[in-house]
């Protein structure tokens, strides 16, 4: 599906790595005249194994922790479909009212609100270094914390911080990650970036990048990342798409989500006038 002609973004090849919100970027992208290329990389699955899952949630709610560390907006909402498929719904969602909840970053703040809750404590940044200095100033000696973990990240330096400040951590990962397009058409994506073929790769996620630096020859990634102006969601993609050899060049100010973006990259190189994404 090609955008609207004549739009900010017309005659733009953009290649779209999202996967579980890639149509609503797409269109976003689509709707100031680019072409979106869609390329989902990694899909969310849930985790192999709900059992360990159900012995946190029940833990949970038996026992309840003084503080839960949300990270990632998914991360509660698999949750919440475990604690629904083992009929603890109730008692998960009675447990997480009473707890003080914090949370990484818009995301998880708009999961709460879905259930009618909010955050106590947000971080700074939405990352994981972020957490941490907005949790220095707070007494966490003998807390109990739920941390809810993500893919690909056991992060350490979070729980090592929280023990160090007294505190009690209690990890859960309640998602895995799975590859969702086959190699093949990422490859020839990479062929078309390094042949100068597409304008702009717009990245959500650090498994976005991790995947192309697994599946990809080194030299053939640089060549495609180096022939492509690279967006970058937020710093954390931003660190990675530079550590894989890539120059991020559109990354929002602040307000690290899809819709800053796209006017970050309106701004970078959208058509003069072109106003805001819709």
């Amino acid at each position: 599906m090609s955008g609207a002609a004549g739009g900010a973004l017309a005659g733009k090849r953009v290649m779209v790595p999202e996967t579980r919100e890639l149509e609503v970027l797409a269109r976003m992208l689509e709707r100031h005249g680019a072409e979106a290329l869609r390329c989902p990389l990694v899909a969310i699955i849930d985790a192999p194994d709900p059992a360990p899952i159900e012995a946190w949630l029940r833990r949970f709610i038996a026992t309840p922790p003084d503080d839960l560390i949300l990270l990632t907006g998914e991360g509660l909402s698999r949750l919440q479909g475990v604690a629904q498929r083992a009929g603890i719904e109730d008692g998960f969602l009675a447990a997480l009212r009473g707890v003080r909840r914090i949370v990484r970053g818009p995301k998880p703040q708009a999961r709460l609100r879905a259930v009618g809750l909010g955050a106590d404590l947000s971080a700074a940044e939405p990352t994981t270094a972020g957490v941490i200095e907005t949790l220095r100033a707070e007494d966490l000696h003998g807390r109990r914390v739920g941390v809810q973990l993500y893919p690909d990240n056991p992060n350490a330096a979070l729980l090592d911080f929280l023990r160090g400040a007294g505190a009690m951590p209690d990890p859960i990962l309640p998602y895995a990650y799975a590859s969702k397009e086959d190699d093949a058409r990422v490859l020839a994506m990479l062929e078309d970036m390094a042949a100068g073929r597409v304008d702009l790769a717009v990245f959500t996620s650090t498994p976005q990048v991790r995947r192309l630096s697994q599946l990809a020859v080194p030299d053939r990634l640089r060549a495609a990342l180096a022939a492509t102006r690279i967006a970058a969601v937020g710093p954390v993609v931003g660190q990675a798409l530079e550590a894989a050899g890539a120059r991020v060049a559109v990354m929002p100010e602040d307000s690290f989500h899809m819709k800053p973006m796209v006017n970050a990259i309106l701004a970078a190189i959208g058509t003069p006038g072109s106003g805001e994404a819709a």
